[in-house]
């Protein structure tokens, strides 16, 4: 088949920076049997198309139109795009807003079926911090037009599939990852750990609103005046150095080491390394760090939701409780039950290679030729 892939960005010709590790493997996996075309909406300045793996890529460009004409523009391109590629048997957006909205358009418009990925914000509003689809009159029509229009709606979790059918949206549910092997063993790291051994703290995020670092590190200093413990925050900072100044404020410096973005290798050591991965939240559709901290025998703690909310209680533990008192206490139980951090990480492994990259594809193959049959 001949397949368009629409992203809103996330796919660098350099393969390293500014990608989306779990679109790559998955295009790079189909790329075995289909001809796959990735159309990225708005990154590079000048449209360009290149290679990447696999398959190929076309960047339409940064739109020159007015802002509210950019929308618009991003769907005139990528019309224009897609028909000098000839036809194509089927369209798939990932994210709603607006790769999930422009594709769904494109496969009426061309008479091909769509497939639209809900994995952000799409379901929920959180106005306090100016996240989600909900909370705006134009994000919620986006999120309506891209899940009516669309043949077949995809999340990655039962949480998100939840929410999604408490607005009577039907799904299927399809998990999301960059793990392309099963790793050789469950980290053994936590359970053979000194008692008085640094105890890792690790998450691998963006620094931002939603994904709510600030609980942790004010957890972490409830902790660290009580075991020997370490947070490193892996992702790039869209906040400009404010979780730095509250960590230097709070003396937390010496305890948090905020690495900014790293290539997968890098991300990949740090995650062998680790005691414990906490996931701290407001909102997780998925969370792919979460998968990839499974992968590599690392217990989970996390908010309820994604994959942690999907989990609780056998393969994660969740916290329902966001407060930094009740963060700090579910860390300290899990530093002291080794035998309840090995069941639950030795659960959560077991999904985790189970539904890698290569099972993700064969299940997207599976649906994509049920909709052209």
């Amino acid at each position: 088949m001949k397949i368009a892939m629409v992203v809103p960005g996330g796919l660098h010709p350099g393969g390293e920076r500014e990608v989306v590790p779990s679109w790559l493997a998955l295009f790079d996996k189909l790329s075995a049997h289909h001809d796959i075309h990735a159309f990225v909406l708005e990154h590079l300045p000048q449209a360009q198309t290149y290679p990447l793996r696999g398959f190929t890529v076309h960047d339409l460009g940064r739109p020159s139109a007015p802002l509210g004409l950019a929308r618009w523009a991003q769907e005139r391109s990528l019309l224009d795009a897609l028909r000098e590629q000839d036809r194509f048997d089927l369209i798939h957006g990932f994210l709603a807003d607006p790769a999930g909205q422009l594709a769904a358009r494109a496969g009426r418009r061309l008479g091909m079926p769509s497939v639209v990925t809900c994995d952000s914000g799409e379901f929920i509003s959180l106005p306090a911090i100016d996240y989600g689809s909900q909370r705006t009159i134009r994000g919620r029509k986006a999120v309506q037009e891209a899940c009516t229009q669309a043949t077949r709606v995809h999340v990655c979790t039962k949480f998100m599939a939840e929410l999604a059918a408490s607005r009577n949206i039907k799904t299927t549910i399809i998990p999301l990852t960059s793990i392309t092997s099963d790793p050789a063993t469950i980290s053994t790291a936590a359970l053979k750990r000194d008692e008085g051994a640094l105890f890792r703290l690790v998450q691998v995020a963006s620094l931002s609103r939603v994904k709510n670092q600030r609980l942790l590190i004010d957890a972490l200093g409830i902790v660290s005046r009580k075991i020997n413990a370490h947070l490193d925050l892996v992702g790039e900072d869209t906040l400009g150095g404010e979780l730095q100044k509250h960590a230097d404020r709070s003396g937390l410096g010496p305890h948090i080491t905020f690495h900014g973005f790293l290539p997968q290798s890098r991300v990949r050591e740090i995650l062998s390394a680790a005691d414990l991965y906490v996931q701290s939240s407001l909102h997780e559709a998925a969370g792919v760090s979460v998968l990839e901290a499974a992968a590599y025998g690392v217990p989970v703690l996390g908010s309820l939701a994604g994959y942690v909310a999907d989990w609780s209680p056998l393969q994660a533990k969740a916290l329902h409780d966001a407060i930094p008192e009740s963060l700090a206490d579910a860390i300290l139980t899990l530093h002291a039950d080794r035998d309840g951090c090995r069941s639950m990480a030795a659960a959560a492994h077991a999904f985790a290679v189970a539904h890698d990259a290569a099972w993700s594809a064969s299940e997207f193959d599976a649906l994509y030729r049920s909709l052209k049959s």
